[in-house]
């Protein structure tokens, strides 16, 4: 498995290289809070055929070191630093829920470094509801059991979101806590205006996290943005219908080629 040093944590990342090496800008994917690069794998490898794709676990997730954080800025500079690691230059970051919050402050931070977004299932704002950072400590799995439940769309299998919870808890409570503050912590409401990046939105028509709305104000704010509805798909889209995201992904790498 790949790793790389990012100051003094060891990040570990998958990818995906054509054959032969493509000329198209590549993409990174960024997980959301708790998560780990594993909701990627379907995007990765559809879009991995034509250009170079990396999905990152952030620090203290999935099998990379480190011990997390409770700041949306942290993680951007981890990111930062990790595109330069890895050789990525001007990527396509494609991030979902607190990874969408990361991919807006580098868009805002850094866009020099940047080819476009594509943001998924987030919003310019991302506040937790306080009987979760409240419950998750003191009754984790309940709290893990709704937090999952709300991510996907009504009416799915209880066995899948029995996976979901146990997928979550794999991340050490201490990290998702963390996620969850920096989560609420964000807000860009008045800066996401300011970002230039081609800019593609994409959102579940059931998400109950980040409604629609959320995807919507983004869309009006971000001059020239494209905004696509993912119909049968809640905040988990990329999960729920891999290969209607994975297609609308595409069109826009192309119109941006």
């Amino acid at each position: 498995m790949p790793y790389v040093q990012v100051g003094r944590a060891r990040i570990h990342f998958v990818e995906q290289r054509p054959t032969p090496a493509s000329q198209l800008p590549p993409i990174v994917f960024i997980h959301g809070a708790g998560g780990s690069h594993q909701v990627w794998l379907e995007p990765l490898r559809t879009l991995g055929r034509r250009r170079r794709a990396v999905a990152i676990d952030l620090p203290g997730h999935g099998d990379s070191e480190g011990s997390g954080a409770d700041r949306v800025e942290t993680y951007r500079d981890v990111v930062k630093e990790f595109v330069a690691a890895v050789g990525l230059e001007r990527a396509v970051v494609v991030g979902h829920s607190m990874g969408g919050a990361i991919a807006q402050s580098l868009a805002l931070a850094y866009p020099e470094l940047l080819a476009g977004l594509v943001l998924v299932g987030t919003g310019a704002r991302l506040r937790v509801q306080p009987q979760i950072l409240a419950g998750l400590r003191a009754d984790t799995r309940r709290t893990v059991e709704l937090v999952t439940g709300l991510a996907r769309a009504p009416g799915a299998p209880a066995e899948l979101l029995r996976q979901d919870a146990d997928a979550l808890l794999r991340t050490p409570v201490p990290v998702i806590e963390g996620d969850l503050l920096a989560c609420d912590a964000f807000d860009l409401m008045e800066h996401v205006k300011t970002i230039t990046l081609p800019t593609l939105i994409i959102c579940g028509t059931d998400d109950r996290m980040t409604p629609p709305k959320y995807a919507d104000y983004l869309h009006r704010q971000i001059n020239g943005s494209q905004r696509t509805l993912i119909p049968a798909a809640g905040h988990m889209v990329m999960l729920e219908q891999p290969d209607k995201v994975s297609r609308e992904i595409e069109a826009f790498l192309e119109r941006l080629a």
